[in-house]
């Protein structure tokens, strides 16, 4: 049993390299200013990117969505890298785990930020000490299916089908998906992502079955992708070019 256990563990780890090479062809929309983009962020931020990878191509198409992969930014909270940079990220990657990471990592990426509203400085503490609390899980790469999944960066399934894919595998809360951990987080605070559906007696042709079904379902942790965070209603995008006090009248226009 330990030697298929081994045969597996490998399998997912050459699975999981693949997986991790860039695409050819990216480039960021808009090139981000490092200090412009701290002196933005506050902890308890959900920081969305696109991401180069194969697996971000297929969850790109998988969520029908620009966003790939998400981190929490944490702030102060963590120590630094060998070159004094701060690692005020936490993310969760096929291959690595839950790992904290430097803000630098991901600067040549196209970047969104959610900021959840309303919480106390107690409660966003506490989503952020969930995660650091997380930080050195491993993914398991004996769940070969969580991870070959992706192999096919677009594979021929109805849209409704789509998101029940990042569901297959192991039964397990997949943490390929780093949304995963994120949700985990809030939730422990009960801070909602995405909205509850009420049946209201002659309103229920406001929506689809199907989309009554999509989002009772994905009320489990395990199906929040990063796109949930971008379209939620409890969550402010904010801006760091518009933070910074943006004034259009100060742009040079060539003739």
């Amino acid at each position: 049993m330990a030697f298929v256990d081994n045969i597996l563990d490998r399998l997912g780890r050459l699975i999981a390299k693949q997986l991790a090479n860039s695409s050819s062809g990216y480039e960021p929309f808009v090139h981000q200013d490092l200090e412009t983009l701290r002196r933005t962020l506050k902890p308890g931020d959900v920081l969305l990117f696109d991401g180069n990878q194969k697996i971000s191509n297929a969850i790109k198409y998988l969520t029908q969505s620009s966003w790939s992969h998400a981190a929490l930014y944490i702030g102060d909270y963590g120590p630094n890298t060998e070159n004094d940079e701060p690692l005020t990220l936490i993310e969760a990657n096929p291959g690595e785990g839950v790992i904290m990471s430097p803000l630098s990592k991901y600067i040549t990426y196209n970047i969104r930020i959610c900021r959840p509203v309303g919480l106390t400085s107690d409660e966003i503490e506490k989503v952020v000490r969930f995660a650091i609390n997380r930080v050195g899980l491993k993914y398991d790469m004996r769940h070969i299916l969580d991870l070959a999944r992706y192999l096919i960066p677009t594979p021929p399934l109805p849209v409704r089908w789509r998101r029940r894919m990042l569901a297959l595998g192991s039964g397990e809360p997949t943490r390929a998906i780093c949304s995963t951990l994120i949700a985990q987080a809030f939730q422990s605070v009960r801070y909602p992502i995405l909205p509850c559906v009420e049946q209201i007696p002659g309103h229920q042709h406001v929506q689809s079955a199907y989309s009554k079904r999509e989002v009772f379902h994905i009320r489990h942790h395990s199906l929040f992708t990063p796109r949930d965070f971008d379209v939620s209603p409890y969550f402010m995008i904010v801006k760091p070019m518009v933070e910074a006090g943006f004034d259009p009248h100060k742009l040079h226009w060539a003739e």
